[in-house]
């Protein structure tokens, strides 16, 4: 009977002790994903984006004069609406990419307006390669096209934009420097400008096999 006794109570000391762990893990994961949540999103906003100068001395400027930033319906879009994935798994993903953004801000890759300039074209050409292989994601977080209203949009718009997703194009086709200002374009007079390709901001579509060139 003791023996029993003491069976008893030493797997009702186990039991309650396991009981207290897993409620302990339980509260430890709340305050854990709480605490990473919290970061993650304190560091998706437009002031955190801005905290570094070479954001806050260049691009922000730049996005200031833009529709983006003000205008008739007071709806903007701020650096991470445009930049960071609002789904949990890309935003992520994008999180961990953007840590070389950090690592270069402390080299001081583009400290000034002469480094930042100097690597305007590659820096915009990422950003453009990026969108164009997520279908333009960022954008359709606000610009459904489902919701479009042809009637109300010029004439001009509305064939380019139907034109457009005929053809499969996506937002960052037709509207880059949106926000920011567009890299130089390099032209066949003059001399050599450093800047960018006329087919980089209008690629041209590939034919169809068989198709007329």
């Amino acid at each position: 009977m003791s023996y029993d006794n003491n069976k008893g109570g030493l797997w009702g000391r186990l039991r309650g002790a396991g009981l207290g762990l897993v409620l302990l893990v339980f509260v430890a994961g709340i305050l854990f994903w709480g605490g990473f949540n919290t970061a993650m999103e304190w560091t998706n906003r437009e002031a955190f984006c801005i905290s570094c100068h070479e954001m806050e001395a260049n691009v922000y400027q730049e996005y200031r004069n833009t529709i983006h930033y003000a205008n008739r319906s007071g709806v903007r879009a701020t650096c991470p609406d445009c930049h960071v994935p609002k789904d949990w798994t890309h935003k992520i993903i994008r999180k961990i990419q953007a840590s070389k953004e950090l690592w270069h801000h402390f080299l001081g890759t583009v400290d000034t307006p002469e480094k930042f300039n100097a690597k305007r074209l590659q820096l915009a050409q990422n950003e453009w390669n990026r969108m164009k292989a997520t279908d333009s994601r960022e954008c359709r977080n606000c610009h459904n096209f489902e919701y479009f209203d042809y009637s109300i949009q010029g004439r001009r718009s509305t064939r380019m934009h139907q034109d457009g997703f005929s053809e499969g194009k996506t937002c960052i086709d037709c509207h880059k420097g949106i926000a920011h200002s567009l890299p130089a374009v390099e032209q066949d007079i003059g001399s050599d400008k450093g800047g960018a390709a006329p087919e980089v901001f209008h690629p041209k579509e590939e034919q169809p096999a068989g198709g007329q060139s």
